[in-house]
């Protein structure tokens, strides 16, 4: 399967899907979040198959759906509901030319189309209320992270500069992108499954967008109405689990040739905390509430906030490096582990890509960082919490820095 026809169908469904997202909250639309990505992926099979058996299937799909909308439009001048009929042509069409592309291009490739299109499709209730949901300041944020991501990055210098060559301006941002994108997913998740989403689920989103925030605002939740301490450090910690999970989806990004080495002790600390989830879970199976008010992560501030924070962590991690070691490294992560963990994952899986670093240093800064996480956590939740609260998150993050503690100590270098 070629990756770059993958990272083109990706692309034409991101951009349907922001151009949908956006027509769907004008009136009198022929097409939103729906029809717009199955529009693009039109186009994408089209310029694919043309590529190798002839141009004219371009300009041929390009009359095909232009009739379909003239057609459309009339309809809905007419007083009928020309839009609901649009999606299904355009499906129709577009599994037409899947067909071809089964025999022309890759099967493979057109399975992947296929089932894009299928969950497209299926998932109806859910867009739309995810199309509905958003407010205009949301929209705002997510053309934001497309200038982020589609205009800022593109044009930044991928040169290093520096005392010690390590502030490359692409890379800093392209690491931003990963971030935030990261932590959208988990907004977007929260907008379509609602306030009322399970404590699990609640959990998980409030760890893909951030789990201090989270932490915070059970904390306070549950110093309000005591009952909620149970729940709440089920949450808290759901979200710590999460956060490591997006430290080996960080891990892979940055240093893919480096995973699985890096990876294992990471994922059993990951196992750990989930256990301690469980127990979590058990005691408190019969408690429920709704998820609060999440806030979008893709502004411009917090953007630069983590551009600032993820070069001064580079710069660190080079300083420490050259004048104490790879120890130097660990007092680095500790020190960023506090606020922020994804600064010094991705430096320190960078180093370790990059044969800077040992493998060994590399995932021992990211679990040190790890653990000072979770001492800075609890340090929020006893400032802001109750004292069943306290005593909840106190006794399973202690047995979280146990096993982070017997992982760093038994586990061979």
């Amino acid at each position: 399967m070629d990756p770059l026809a993958l990272q083109q169908i990706s692309v034409s469904i991101g951009l349907g899907m922001l151009l949908g997202l956006q027509r769907e909250r004008t009136e009198r639309s022929i097409g939103g979040i729906r029809t717009f990505p199955i529009i693009s992926l039109l186009g994408t099979v089209c310029a694919m198959i043309g590529a190798t058996n002839g141009t004219w299937i371009v300009p041929a799909g390009l009359l095909a759906l232009a009739a379909l909308v003239v057609t459309a439009h009339l309809a809905r001048n007419n007083g009928s509901d020309g839009g609901a009929g649009l999606t299904t042509e355009l499906a129709a069409l577009l599994v037409y030319l899947l067909g071809v592309l089964i025999v022309s291009v890759d099967m493979a490739l057109a399975a992947v189309l296929g089932g894009s299109m299928a969950l497209l499709l299926h998932f109806k209730a859910p867009l739309h209320r995810f199309a509905q949901a958003i407010g205009e300041r949301d929209m705002h944020a997510i053309i934001q992270f497309v200038l982020i991501s589609l205009v800022i990055l593109p044009v930044l210098p991928n040169t290093g500069y520096g005392p010690y060559g390590v502030l490359n301006p692409f890379k800093i941002w392209l690491m931003v992108v990963l971030i935030v994108g990261l932590g959208l997913s988990g907004y977007v998740a929260y907008k379509i499954f609602g306030a009322r989403a399970g404590t699990i689920l609640g959990g998980i989103i409030g760890g893909l967008i951030s789990s201090t925030a989270t932490t915070v605002t059970f904390a306070r939740k549950a110093a309000a109405e005591q009952a909620l301490a149970p729940l709440g450090a089920l949450v808290i910690m759901i979200a710590s689990c999460i956060s490591l999970v997006r430290v080996l989806i960080e891990t892979g990004i940055a240093a893919p040739r480096s995973f699985a080495a890096l990876a294992p002790p990471l994922g059993v600390m990951l196992a750990a905390c989930c256990v301690i989830a469980g127990g979590l879970f058990f005691l408190s199976r019969n408690e429920s509430s709704e998820m609060p008010e999440q806030k979008n992560p893709a502004e411009f501030k917090p953007a630069f906030v983590f551009a600032a924070l993820y070069a001064l962590v580079l710069m660190a991690v080079a300083f420490a490096k050259d004048h104490f070691g790879e120890r130097g490294l660990y007092v680095v992560a500790a020190f960023s582990g506090l606020t922020d963990m994804d600064a010094i994952t991705l430096s320190s899986a960078q180093l370790a890509e990059r044969g800077e670093v040992s493998h060994s240093s590399a995932w021992r800064a990211i679990l040190t960082a790890a653990m000072a996480n979770f001492v800075f956590k609890f340090g929020v939740v006893a400032a802001l919490g109750s004292r069943p609260l306290i005593l909840r998150v106190g006794a399973s993050f202690a047995l979280a820095l146990t096993a982070a503690g017997s992982i760093l100590w038994l586990w061979p270098s």
